[in-house]
């Protein structure tokens, strides 16, 4: 990552430098005294990742900074200063800043905030990176026939679901290739009946899913053989979920995963004991409950919008 310091105060500069470079987040690529000194485009040529700014300058102040070079400026700002005025940091945070340090500079506040900024800057490039890619796919399909554009627009759905999966914790799990099984069958059911009139049930997903890989031959033993075994799977790999985004939670509850996934695909009161239960250390996850309806639900509306802005 590449930072870029703008505070009057030499010694405040030479402190986050320090911390910058000894707990390995980045590179510090450029400093100024006051926010006068700088502009977007120079930061922009410079890559610059994250602009950490003081809030009362001299000459131009963090605020009138920050309306200066957002135009053009497209990473990360985090406001610096010893005043905590709701009003202005209130500014500071409508105008794009990420977060808040209060002076003085303390490390453990600065390395914490900083690896919040730096990891969210690094999941918001992979969502860049699997919407290109399937944006890339949208394109090379658009002269294709409606069969294989069909066929194009599953293969989207399940690199969304594959990258959902992997957000999760899951996608090395032995549940993942059902899930991303039942979210094909959920995309073509889509197709046909649309979703307006309700959801299928979950005994209609995992029969089909388990219909579509043994073929028309499979009798109903085998069919309802496969339905169980598939089953189990994903039981397991929702509650490994729960449990990887429970201990994101517990470490730090600002996580934006934690903030982001776990109250969608999980009721919160079980999302809470089970951090409890990894704080603790005690096994009770007979008292947790797996909603793998609501689950399954939100992880293809999940891959569905993350495909349509493809």
């Amino acid at each position: 990552m590449h930072f870029y310091l703008i505070d009057d105060d030499e010694a405040v500069r030479l402190m986050l430098t320090e911390i910058i470079e000894d707990e390995n987040l980045g590179e510090v690529v450029g400093e100024a005294e006051d926010g006068a000194l700088v502009d977007g485009h120079m930061l922009t040529m410079k890559h610059v990742d994250i602009v950490l700014i003081d809030l009362l300058m001299p000459e131009r102040d963090g605020i009138e900074t920050i309306r200066q070079i957002r135009p053009v400026f497209k990473g990360k700002i985090v406001m610096i200063s010893q005043m905590e005025s709701k009003d202005l940091i209130a500014q500071a945070y409508s105008l794009g800043s990420e977060y808040y340090i209060i002076k003085p500079v303390n490390r453990i506040e600065v390395v914490t905030i900083l690896q919040k900024v730096i990891e969210k800057i690094r999941l918001e490039k992979s969502i860049q990176d699997i919407q290109k890619s399937l944006h890339s796919v949208l394109q090379l399909d658009q002269g294709l026939g409606s069969q294989n554009r069909a066929s194009k627009s599953g293969k989207q759905l399940r690199e969304a679901g594959q990258f959902l999966l992997s957000e999760l914790g899951i996608a090395g799990e032995n549940g993942s290739n059902d899930l991303l099984d039942i979210l094909d069958y959920l995309n073509e059911w889509e197709q046909k009946h649309t979703l307006k009139s309700g959801f299928p049930a979950l005994k209609e997903i995992f029969v089909a899913v388990a219909q579509a890989r043994l073929g028309t031959a499979a009798d109903e033993t085998q069919v309802m053989k496969v339905v169980k075994a598939s089953e189990q799977r994903v039981r397991r790999a929702i509650y490994q979920s729960l449990n990887h985004l429970a201990s994101l939670g517990l470490s730090d509850l600002s996580n934006w995963k934690f903030e982001n996934y776990a109250s969608q695909f999980f009721d919160f009161t079980f999302v809470w004991k089970k951090m409890a239960e990894l704080k603790n250390k005690t096994a009770t996850a007979s008292d947790i409950r797996i909603n793998m309806k609501k689950f399954i639900q939100v992880l293809y509306a999940e891959a569905k919008r993350i495909q349509a802005e493809a």
